[in-house]
């Protein structure tokens, strides 16, 4: 085991192998998310720590509009061109209703200059153990939503990380561990609280669904008053 890297280094090198790799927080975190927002409308949407696309797929498909953000340029690059096949696939088969999709390279943690305007859901996926300081994040996650829209927030469970499991990333010099932070639950909903945003769901995922295990993933849904 080697130490600590880099963030952004870390997710350009896995990149290239994201979607092949077996990957059960991946997995279940995409479930996670399609079914807590599978009841929710919005027309535009802003997903934090889009990866490869794994869930920019779906969400395309809900929203007239989706602005994907993540910090790895190479998880942009693979996303960009799963995006671009399905649209190419959708025009083939004369399916009208697209959703317009860009893409945008940042650093969370500085000025939100990649957001335009509102939107009716802000997500994040697997991208805020990333993250030391919660408060910002989800500051400029309420500023950005309009008002009766939500947030959704997918990560590996802390049930998890009290164990030591972090994200990793295997290379051809050995594992490398993704520089994690521990957030546990109360700080989530305590962050979004400070920022006006209402706690709406909270759901656990396990891995078989076999809830006699350390859950896998944690799930929350935030909603900002009408």
């Amino acid at each position: 085991m080697r130490a600590e890297m880099d963030t952004r280094q870390a997710y350009n090198i896995w990149a290239s192998q994201y979607d092949t790799n077996d990957n059960k927080t991946r997995d279940l975190e995409g479930r996670a998310l399609r079914e807590c927002l599978a009841d929710l409308s919005f027309e535009r949407c802003l997903e934090i720590g889009c990866g490869t696309g794994k869930n920019t797929e779906w969400l395309m498909e809900r929203a007239k509009e989706v602005t994907a953000v993540d910090l790895s340029e190479e998880m942009l690059a693979r996303a960009r061109e799963k995006v671009r096949l399905r649209q190419q696939s959708k025009q083939e088969q004369g399916r009208g209703g697209k959703a317009m999709v860009q893409f945008r390279q940042a650093d969370i943690n500085r000025d939100w200059t990649f957001r335009d305007g509102l939107y009716g859901l802000v997500s994040f996926s697997l991208v805020l153990e990333h993250i030391e300081e919660l408060g910002y994040v989800f500051c400029k996650a309420s500023e950005a939503l309009m008002p009766g829209g939500y947030v959704y927030v997918g990560e590996l469970h802390p049930f998890r990380q009290y164990s030591g499991s972090k994200a990793r990333v295997d290379t051809a010099t050995g594992r490398h561990i993704v520089e994690c932070f521990t957030h546990h639950i109360s700080d989530f909903t305590g962050a979004a609280k400070k920022h006006g945003l209402e706690t709406a769901g909270i759901s656990e995922y396990f891995d078989g669904d076999d809830r006699k295990n350390i859950p896998r993933i944690l799930a929350l849904l935030l909603r900002k008053p009408e």
